[in-house]
């Protein structure tokens, strides 16, 4: 029995060695096969991961980013304790034991797993995750996944550090929204960076690690029970007192999202991003972390929005209500109660312009919806529109813009609003700079991005008449030269040509001053056949104007098409005394690790003599304290400018300086074939739009004169001599007009929403087929 029980017990040892061989075998084989396909760790020592390039205002507020995943990298020392022990305590108990694999949780969940016949518990550690990752198919769940994830989270831990594989983690980890790594998601979900989260933030951003289903925008309820599992459990391991965690459980999740939409200045980023992706390449931009310092000015941005925003809608108020509202009921009813609107995430501020949704119509009053917000809209609120009645405009469920007058807490006061009809652009440049301080490109980004500060090109009007002034006052005249403001005929590219000024009136013989005051269009054109119009020509293009200009006569009223760019980059050779500084974005930009990659140094090229720009800031002046410019008189300071307007009111500008700042206003319809309206010229469209701005914008500036400008009634004798100057100012609205079509074919650059462009006939001299003529 012995020998008959020891060949039995032989024969068991001989076969469990086999079956540990085989298995040894099999494993070692696997081990080799699943390895061979495996990346090198080694490549983590170059690993980069794609981090978000900034854009940072003059002072150095952020205004913009870009970014194929938004990532914000983190050292080790600048994760707080608070978090790190959040992550740890619910993701991986024992990373700071475990070599790679945490073999009792292993095998816990395989039990767990057995007992309830299935995969329903994980076992990940988080180096299993971050080599997972970032070499590996996610959406893999394979056994061969698996294992090839335990090989290389063994690997990972041999070549580097807790410390490392913890901050790769906490970089490299995706937290919804499109935020990679925690100070992304920290900055987004919570508005502050990860140095100063709560606990209650900290661990629900440590809860959204397990996936989407617990994203506390989409799913509060399942992120809030998750950040508080995550609570106990730290306070369970000591990490936090019982009282610290009963605390934080009963605080709400207290989002408070900041979206990287880019929305304070969006036509100056996309304007930034188009130079950077032509200059770096895309992948620099999106994914090589770009720091880029610009130079808008935060403040002016502002009034530059709100600027636009107010006289838009000042001048589609004039007009009339239009009505045809969106109404969500029609498609989906009972949706009032769920409905919710992208612009409700941020903050409502007085002054904004909201979407609001009208939730009951009575006899006297409107309830509007504004996100949290209610506010009672009553005949007051839309006196403009002419109704009495609520009734007569609104009905529940549509969707109304409404602008905010009051608001405390959850009730605002609004007023009635509507999206205008037309589009502005303003610019703002630093004289002595040349830097763009602000740039507003349309009444909304978001339903356009074409811009029509540096893509639209439009026929200027009478703002056009400086480079014809400027080119006689070079040539040797005088502002109080004369000139005959009488019915004239030009014989002009094989044609009759009659200019007519905007009152249809003539003054006889008057002054340059008083004629480029008051914007009177027979003498401008007789000017610019005196002093030649290829001089003028020549001239403009020394201004820094690069678009075709037209060689005829009605170029004198405005018979070519600019840009608003470089229209008001021109003007501020005035203030700059003669010379031209090429208008920029960028002060620097450099590399993620700090490297200088760019410095630019704008050109600046003389262009008229400083007395020549002196007397025409002189002129200029007495557009705003005599002429179709008096109501810039209202900005409280020294200013010069000059109005525009076309044939038909398809176009409204005022270009205005300050010894600082420049800023140019253009309004139109994106089909320039569609006016403005009767008597909607540059005094009442655009230049209310350059008054808002200046005076917000200039807040806090030094009230200056312009240097070495002396006033032209001071000029003859030191006596003051007011010549052919009017006892009073003309009215705000007795502006000048240009013409639209007369200067040949209207041209505009393909914008995302494309204008329509009409062509006045030409003949096949080239001659303008229509005259400029003044209604």
């Amino acid at each position: 029995m012995k020998i008959g029980g020891g060949t039995l017990f032989g024969r068991l040892a001989f076969t469990f060695l086999v079956v540990c061989a085989i298995g040894f075998g099999a494993a070692v084989g696997l081990l080799f096969v699943y390895t061979g396909d495996l990346p090198e760790i080694h490549a983590l020592e170059d690993y980069r991961p794609n981090v978000v390039t900034e854009l940072y205002a003059d002072d150095g507020q952020s205004i913009g980013t870009f970014a194929l995943q938004r990532r914000i990298l983190l050292t080790y020392e600048q994760i707080p304790k608070l978090l790190r022990e959040a992550i740890l305590t619910t993701e991986d108990q024992h990373f700071e034991e475990h070599w790679g694999v945490d073999f009792p949780r292993v095998l816990e969940a395989a039990w767990h797993d057995v007992r309830h016949r299935g995969m329903k518990q994980g076992a990940s550690t988080l180096t299993m995750q971050l080599a997972g990752g970032l070499f590996l198919n996610r959406s893999d769940r394979s056994l061969r996944r698996k294992i090839e994830e335990t090989i290389l989270a063994i690997q990972v831990e041999r070549h580097y550090t807790k410390e490392q594989i913890l901050t790769m983690y906490a970089n490299q980890i995706y937290l919804g929204a499109g935020n990679y790594g925690f100070e992304a998601a920290s900055q987004y979900y919570f508005n502050r960076p990860v140095g100063q989260l709560t606990l209650s933030q900290a661990a629900t951003l440590a809860a959204i690690i397990r996936g989407p289903i617990y994203n506390p925008i989409i799913h509060p309820e399942r992120a809030m029970a998750r950040r508080n599992l995550v609570i106990s459990l730290m306070a369970r391991d000591g990490k936090v007192t019982q009282a610290q965690a009963a605390a934080a459980t009963q605080e709400p999740l207290g989002l408070h999202l900041t979206s990287p939409r880019n929305d304070l200045a969006p036509y100056f980023v996309e304007e930034t991003r188009q130079y950077l992706e032509h200059t770096y390449g895309t992948a620099a931009v999106h994914e090589q972390g770009l720091r880029v310092y610009t130079t808008l000015n935060v403040s002016m941005q502002r009034a530059a929005n709100l600027a636009v925003r107010d006289g838009l809608h000042a001048y589609d108020r004039r007009h009339g209500w239009r009505g045809n509202l969106p109404n969500i009921l029609a498609e989906n009813p009972g949706t009032l109660d769920s409905y919710q609107n992208d612009e409700w995430r941020g903050s409502i501020q007085k002054g904004d312009y909201v979407t609001g949704l009208v939730t009951s119509v009575e006899p006297t009053f409107a309830t509007i919806k504004i996100g949290a917000i209610r506010a009672m809209l009553t005949p007051a609120d839309f006196s403009w529109t002419g109704r009495k009645s609520p009734q007569q405009l609104l009905k529940a469920g549509d969707l109304v813009v409404v602008q905010i007058t009051e608001v405390a807490g959850n009730t605002a006061r609004v007023q009635l609003e509507q999206e205008p009809a037309a589009q502005a652009a303003l610019v703002a440049i630093d004289n002595p700079t040349g830097e763009i301080k602000a740039m507003v490109g349309g009444y909304d980004f978001a339903e356009s991005k074409f811009n029509r500060a540096t893509q639209a090109v439009r026929q200027t009007g009478s703002s056009f008449k400086v480079y014809v002034y400027a080119t006689a006052l070079e040539q040797g005249a005088s502002p109080f030269d004369t000139i005959v403001d009488q019915p004239v005929t030009f014989r002009s590219g094989g044609q009759d040509y009659s200019p007519k000024n905007y009152d249809e009136k003539f003054e006889g013989r008057i002054t340059l001053r008083r004629a480029l005051a008051d914007s009177r269009n027979v003498p401008a054109v007789r000017l610019l056949d005196k002093v030649g119009v290829q001089n003028v020509i020549d001239m403009t293009r020394r201004f820094g104007v690069a678009s075709p200009l037209p060689p005829y006569l009605p170029l004198a009223l405005g018979a070519a098409d600019l840009t608003l760019m470089e229209h008001t980059s021109a003007f501020t050779v005035f203030p700059d005394d003669g010379i031209h500084i090429e208008p920029h974005t960028i002060r620097r930009v450099m590399s993620y690790d700090g490297v200088v990659l760019e410095e630019p140094r704008p050109q600046v090229t003389d262009v008229i003599p400083p007395d020549v720009a002196r007397t025409m800031v002189a002129m200029l002046e007495e557009v705003v304290q005599f002429g179709t410019g008096v109501r810039a008189k209202e900005l409280g300071r020294k200013s010069a400018g000059k109005t525009g307007t076309t044939n038909d009111f398809t176009d409204a500008w005022y270009i205005g300086f300050t010894p600082q700042l420049t800023a140019g206003v253009w309004v139109g319809n994106d089909d320039r074939r569609v006016s403005l309206g009767k008597k909607e010229t540059g005094a009442r469209a655009a230049l209310p739009i350059w008054i808002e701005f200046s005076q917000r914008a200039m807040q806090g500036i030094p009230v200056e004169d312009f240097p070495n400008v002396v006033p032209l009634e001071k000029q003859v004798g030191g006596k003051q001599i007011l010549v052919d100057t009017p006892d009073t100012a003309p009215p705000a609205d007795a502006a000048e007009q240009g013409l639209t079509e007369a200067g040949g074919p209207a041209r505009s650059r393909p914008p995302v929403k494309p204008l329509q462009k009409v062509s006045a006939p030409v003949p096949s001299d080239g001659a303008p087929a229509t005259s400029p003529q003044q209604r």
